[in-house]
């Protein structure tokens, strides 16, 4: 079986076990009136909290494309270092409830989904974006941005934020995106 997609098999398991509670970690609220066809296009990982299927991969980018149904196709890609080459997954994001809300449940392996919760966002221009995974334990984090890096106010803005929301930020990875 090829590597990447035992990796994405891997993630796909671990989010779907990680995350099967139904709940929003605590201190996180979806944002409102969330618009899919401005979040649609490449977003770029400017910091993570470690998990192991992203462990060794730089330059991170996010690529979502609206559907005709609503829902979002996802790619992602990224390299990793050890290796070599790049790796990708593809797969798909729902909303939860309404399209205004930004909580989404993402599949990158047939039937498992874990959440996909968007806290904070750049509502004037969809320039940069907090983006949670679900429980309470505050596991998963990105932020994520229109540009490979963003100044240093602004991200240093969004690391409060976050852990404002009950996130270790000191564990943030600040990945290369070069």
């Amino acid at each position: 079986m090829n590597p990447f997609k035992k990796l994405t098999i891997f993630i796909a398991s671990a989010l779907a076990l990680g995350c099967s509670s139904n709940s929003i970690p605590k201190g996180v609220t979806p944002v409102t009136n969330f618009d899919a066809a401005r979040y649609t296009g490449t977003w770029y990982e400017i910091a993570r909290l470690d998990h192991s299927f992203e462990r060794g991969v730089s330059r991170v980018t996010a690529e979502y494309t609206l559907n005709p149904d609503n829902t979002l196709t996802v790619t992602n890609k990224g390299y990793s270092d050890s290796k070599q080459k790049w790796r990708q997954a593809t797969g798909k994001a729902r909303f939860v409830s309404d399209t205004s809300t930004g909580h989404l449940k993402v599949s990158l392996f047939g039937p498992f989904y874990s959440d996909y919760i968007v806290f904070e966002l750049d509502e004037k221009n969809y320039q940069y974006a907090l983006v949670s995974g679900q429980g309470p334990d505050h596991t998963y984090l990105w932020l994520l941005a229109r540009t490979p890096t963003i100044s240093e106010p602004l991200k240093q803005q969004l690391i409060d934020k976050a852990k404002a929301a009950g996130f270790d930020t000191q564990k943030l990875i600040m990945p290369q995106q070069f």
